[in-house]
């Protein structure tokens, strides 16, 4: 997939986009509220962050986060259309409908699907054109930039807790209660964990040889994925 003009991301606010369709979800009980939630509540510090000159390459890292975005955007509008959603988010999407899981197996499940998939393939679309070219210390300023964002979610994984999570699932106010931060802490490891990977599976993409290696690559990792998810939904 092609890189869109960057100017593109631009015209839209991603933040408002987010906000209103938290707003038709929280009055429809629709429970992909609660990883949308954790993902504005995310995006906001980013782009706090970026402002704030945390990046490297700033400019790198807003394209980024507008084209990631743009994966979970295009998944729900595959979704409402009846068009064939990936299939990472179709097991999200009929997770909300048909079952009853605690509001941390929602948020994993969705964070499962846009870390360990569409983060993949994000970072194959940012890094494939300019990736022969880039220099040993300009692809590990890319490497850098990527890892800065787990202190972002570090510090953003308590307030999620506290104003999502909680709110949605009283047994997460009593489990953040006996635990601690140790609840927040084991979140904020596995997340990171699972952006290491991710980094890794887009090299992959980034060394095969043609179309049909790289295909084969994107369709394991997809049903690594699946089996993450399905995972999360029986709750082990």
């Amino acid at each position: 997939m092609n890189i869109s003009n960057p100017n593109t991301f631009q015209q839209h606010d991603v933040l408002t986009r987010m906000d209103q369709t938290l707003t038709g979800w929280k009055q429809l009980g629709d429970r992909r509220c609660i990883f949308l939630g954790c993902y504005r509540m995310m995006t906001a510090n980013m782009m706090a962050a970026i402002e704030d000159g945390y990046f490297q390459d700033r400019k790198w890292v807003e394209r980024l986060l507008h084209h990631f975005a743009d994966y979970y955007f295009r998944g729900l509008q595959c979704n409402r259309r009846k068009n064939r959603a990936p299939a990472v988010w179709l097991q999200v999407h009929e997770a909300t409908r048909s079952k009853k899981l605690h509001s941390l197996q929602y948020l994993l499940m969705g964070v499962n699907a846009h870390i360990n998939y569409d983060l993949v393939l994000t970072l194959y679309d940012m890094l494939h054109p300019e990736w022969q070219e880039l220099t040993s210390s300009r692809k590990e300023l890319r490497y850098q930039d990527h890892c800065r964002v787990n202190d972002i979610i570090s510090e953003t994984i308590d307030k999620v807790q506290d104003d999502i999570l909680c709110k949605e699932d009283p047994i997460m106010g009593w489990l953040d209660a006996g635990m601690g931060r140790l609840d927040e802490y084991l979140i904020s490891r596995l997340i990171t964990g699972w952006r290491e990977e991710v980094w890794n599976h887009a090299q992959k993409l980034l060394a095969a040889s043609n179309r049909m290696e790289y295909e084969r690559l994107r369709k394991g990792f997809e049903s690594d994925v699946i089996k993450t998810g399905a995972r999360l939904s029986l709750g082990v």
